[in-house]
């Protein structure tokens, strides 16, 4: 093997070397790395877009406008029914008179303190249409947080994917270059151009990878508009900080706005249970009128007060159905309590196992690795390794750190629906 041959190889060798170190070691993407091509502005941060979908999120602004309904069904509910005016005519006609004629009022009287008992309802209402709201707020922030770690984990794909074109239009440019000089056969042309075609590739399924994860988050944004822009990378700011399962356990059962939702459910039914109740007791209508006797010049007044009789309706159908929601309301305060451990078993054995995985690669994979790639460069300039393991190593080396992105955004996506209180669905509708 020629020394001009062995020394392009060691050449193109150390700069995917010295490319793969800074990424080991800086655990992130410098800007200088980004795609500028695909990327022209100022990184934005997880902040600014969590901002920017809460302004812009259709079901937020639909739980908002059940707030401001439900706001005025409870003023209604507190309006006391109208009177009503009549006209009374009697004895019209007899000998030629025109008999007795006044006016007759009527007015219902709410009894059983029916008209606080409704209004409660519809403050029970406010209340799980506002605790709505708050789960629905979660819900977009995680999505988008969920959906932004998606995009930094293609970012991070695609630098590597640039990376590895450098590397294999620089072996192929060797390759022509010692062909000419009949250094070496054309086989060895034809693997450094295989192995460049493959490497622009990958770019493209990266590229293309990166639109659709930046396109699912603008969508999470309410904002199909907005062009692409390279996201804040922060995966090793919360390294050193790992979740403890009894402090996240404890504060999802205290904090989550889904056990909120469950327990405004159970007070909006205990509510509707006691307004069912009170109106087994029956409304008074009240009648009065003044009317004039044409025959006799007498002014005449009536009095009448009309009271149901409770012998078949006494409401007791609304009643029955008003206590089997109150009992699984209770249920459903349970069963969320359950449910919210479950899921947060799943997705803390999804986090731990995440992060042991990214441990695992900081201390001894990525090592090993570049270990392994120095071995075989060292190995190939003194003639002991061929060409074709010398690119079977870089591409080792080049999955070593996809699938490192990989965990790290595994990591990441686990400590978000942890962190975000297990919610998603913020493109859902909220409940009615």
């Amino acid at each position: 093997m020629s020394p001009m041959w062995r020394y392009l190889g060691m050449c193109a060798a150390g700069f995917w070397l010295g490319c793969s170190v800074l990424l080991a070691d800086s655990g992130g993407l410098a800007p200088e790395l980004l795609p500028q091509a695909a990327f022209r502005d100022a990184p934005v941060t997880f902040e600014s877009l969590e901002q920017l979908a809460l302004q812009n999120s259709p079901s937020l602004e639909i739980a908002r406008q059940r707030i401001q309904g439900l706001e005025g069904k409870h003023l209604q509910a507190g309006l006391y029914p109208n009177p009503s005016i009549g006209y009374l005519g009697e004895e019209i006609g007899e000998e030629g008179r025109a008999g007795q004629q006044g006016l007759v009022f009527e007015q219902r009287i709410i009894t059983g303190g029916k008209m606080g008992r409704k209004r409660a309802v519809v403050q029970s209402e406010l209340s799980v249409a506002a605790q709505e709201y708050q789960l629905q707020q979660h819900r977009v922030i995680s999505d988008v947080r969920v959906a932004a770690h998606q995009v930094v984990a293609a970012q991070r794909t695609l630098a590597l994917a640039e990376q590895l074109v450098q590397l294999g239009e620089a072996s192929q440019r060797a390759a022509e270059q010692l062909l000419a000089a009949q250094e070496v056969g054309r086989a060895d042309l034809l693997q450094a151009r295989i192995e460049a075609n493959a490497a622009k590739l990958a770019r493209e399924r990266a590229r293309q990878s990166l639109t659709g994860r930046w396109q699912q988050l603008v969508a999470q944004l309410g904002r199909p508009d907005l062009s692409p822009m390279p996201i804040e990378d922060t995966w090793e700011r919360f390294e050193n900080s790992p979740l403890s399962w009894h402090a996240a356990l404890d504060r999802l059962l205290s904090e989550s706005p889904e056990w909120r939702h469950a327990a405004a459910e159970l007070e909006l039914a205990q509510a509707e249970w006691a307004s069912q109740c009170a109106s087994r007791i029956p409304d008074v209508d009240v009648q009065g009128g003044v009317a004039y006797n044409f025959a006799s010049g007498d002014t005449l007044s009536t009095f009448g007060v009309a009271v149901p009789l409770q012998l078949f309706d006494r409401n007791q159908g609304n009643i029955q159905q008003a206590r089997a929601q109150l009992n699984a309301a209770h249920e459903e305060l349970r069963r969320v309590r359950l449910d919210l451990h479950q899921r947060l078993a799943v997705t803390f054995h999804d986090y731990t196992e995440a992060s042991a995985a990214v441990q695992r690669y900081r201390e001894t994979i990525l090592p090993d690795a570049r270990e392994v790639f120095q071995l075989v460069n060292e190995g190939y300039r003194q003639g002991e390794f061929s060409y074709v393991q010398l690119l079977t190593v870089q591409k080792t080396y080049y999955q070593t750190h996809l699938d490192f992105v990989a965990a790290l955004r595994d990591l990441q996506v686990n400590r978000t629906r942890i962190e975000g209180l297990l919610v998603s669905g913020g493109l859902n509708p909220p409940k009615r």
